[in-house]
């Protein structure tokens, strides 16, 4: 990642991305560029348009979250809650009508 963000500062910076400014750039942040990964990232890069992408990364839409599991739990609940009270309301009656037989 740090060689993505090596990429972006010197892109945001307005300087060239070459492999020595690159290199640069990672080295002055401590990181001990490897020439390898170097060259891949600068060669992949040549063919995209940074500001193109950013734009359409910030322009993507955020997926909307999925139903919380918690809400149809305390759904089920609530219907578990009104059954015990309809049953504890007819238990109430059946003993009343024992009493008066």
């Amino acid at each position: 990642m740090e060689y993505i963000y090596g990429a972006l500062l010197l892109h945001s910076a307005g300087k060239e991305i070459d492999e020595n400014n690159l290199k640069k750039i990672l080295e002055d942040a401590g990181v001990n560029a490897d020439e390898a990964r170097l060259k891949s990232l600068v060669e992949s890069m040549k063919n995209i348009n940074i500001e193109d992408v950013l734009k359409n990364a910030a322009a993507a839409p955020v997926a909307a979250p999925a139903p919380a599991k918690e809400e149809k739990k305390e759904e089920k609940k609530e219907e578990k809650k009104e059954e015990k009270k309809e049953e504890s309301e007819a238990d109430a009656m059946q003993g009343l009508s024992s009493l008066f037989g």
